[in-house]
């Protein structure tokens, strides 16, 4: 006797036709025909069955935030990071939380189980440490949300930045970040990333950095930090996000990166939809697409997962809490069209960014936690195509949000009256 069965499912390596069998938080049995019962059942009919979607990179204190105090007119990062420096002196605590929890809310009915947020702690106030440290206990029953300490305005740009980085970590923050390329020179970004990689060793944290967001190729703060994961022993505890400057740089100096950077098995975070939307504007054309080697990085076996990064914030008036739409956007920036293709883009929005996360029992077999989602479309491929709805959303092995299918209705002589995008119209093979 089961709790509940999950029935008739696909799973995203291909079986169907499969029964999840749930005991209490715990996937208990995978299989066909499981002959069991259960306090409820519920019938995948052949739809997809995943794992929740998981958000290596995110920036849950701004989250929400757009319009205030401004618009970004010039849609610029330097614009967005300007306008957050006019709202985080005069935001509040209860308004950080209100938005961070409305986002949490989005983020379920999306799939949308696990996060990892940075949180800026270039205000002396630490109000967004605190709100945030408040987010995260609220949501706990349903969100897994891991916090970065970030220095946003530079760790030795910004005036008591080093400081308020320390009392962040004191605070119960989980990660040491830093944004090197964004110090006042390419020295003191050296030196940001070899002092912000000697406290996470020291206090035994992982590390994920902002790194090398520029379309600058000259911008080679990745290096140093693969060097210094490798000095200090982090390998495998340590991010890279956005990487951007990857995309203008020479061939020669890549084919040294990547591998340095895969003996210090960096997991890397592109940023598909900000990556494309912010990088390239001092170009005409030809214009830089602005993310980094998503297929050399994976080829060199890299961990890369990817991240949503904005919602409806100063850098980008978009989003939907959606990592499907991510992993759309990457499909056409990375050129990433073909079936294996698709099939490691989800995995970049899945089971990739759980080992980023380094998240314990998440996956589809048994014995993991009881944690999936069902999607009104029938594989993997479909998902990324059609981002569709999600029709259950399961949590230690309760439901906890649910979607209706989207079903169109036609009026025509002699075709059908309903259309289920997400089964009728999949390609026959």
């Amino acid at each position: 006797m089961f709790d509940l069965i999950v029935r008739n499912a696909n799973l995203p390596d291909g079986r169907t036709g499969i029964d999840i069998g749930i005991e209490g938080d715990r996937i208990i049995a995978v299989e066909r025909d499981l002959q069991a019962q259960a306090g409820e059942e519920i019938d995948a009919t052949g739809r997809l069955v995943s794992p929740p979607f998981v958000d290596p990179h995110f920036h849950m204190d701004a989250t929400l935030s757009l319009g205030l105090p401004r618009m970004n007119v010039s849609g610029t990062l330097l614009e967005g990071i300007a306008l957050w420096g006019e709202l985080r002196p005069i935001v509040t605590k209860e308004e950080l939380v209100d938005r961070a929890l409305r986002y949490c809310d989005l983020a379920v009915t999306q799939g949308l189980l696990f996060i990892r947020s940075h949180v800026d702690t270039s205000d002396a106030r630490l109000v967004t440490v605190e709100a945030m440290i408040e987010v995260r206990e609220k949501v706990a029953p349903y969100i897994d949300l891991q916090l970065v300490a970030f220095p946003q305005d530079g760790y030795y740009r910004s005036p008591g930045a080093i400081d308020a980085l320390s009392r962040a970590l004191d605070m119960g923050v989980d990660i040491v970040g830093g944004i090197p390329h964004f110090e006042r020179t390419m020295g003191e970004g050296t030196a940001s990333v070899e002092a912000l990689c000697r406290i996470a060793a020291d206090r035994g944290l992982p590390v994920d950095m902002h790194c090398d967001e520029t379309d600058d190729p000259l911008s080679r703060h990745i290096e140093t930090l693969a060097a210094q994961t490798i000095r200090f022993g982090l390998q495998g505890r340590v991010a890279g996000s956005h990487l951007t400057s990857m995309h203008s740089m020479d061939n020669y100096y890549v084919s040294k990166l990547i591998p340095l950077m895969a003996e210090a098995r960096i997991n890397v975070i592109p940023n598909p939809l900000i990556n494309i939307m912010l990088q390239g504007r001092h170009d005409t054309y030809p214009k830089r697409r602005g993310m980094t080697r998503v297929r050399e990085l994976m080829d060199a076996g890299l961990n890369v997962s990817f991240g949503h990064d904005c919602v409806m914030d100063p850098w980008y008036s978009m989003g939907s809490g959606d990592m499907l739409e991510v992993g759309h956007m990457a499909i056409h920036v990375a050129q990433m069209a073909g079936i294996d293709d698709k099939k490691k883009i989800f995995d970049a929005l899945t089971v990739n960014s759980a080992k980023t996360m380094g998240l314990a029992g998440y996956g589809l077999e048994k014995g993991c936690n009881a944690d999936l989602v069902i999607l009104q479309a029938s594989d993997t491929l479909e998902a990324l195509r059609l981002k569709p709805n999600r029709l259950a959303v399961i949590r230690r092995g309760k439901v906890i949000a649910r979607s209706a299918p989207r079903i169109g209705e036609l009026f025509l002589n002699g075709r059908p009256a309903r259309i289920d995008g997400g089964l009728d119209y999949a390609p026959r093979h």
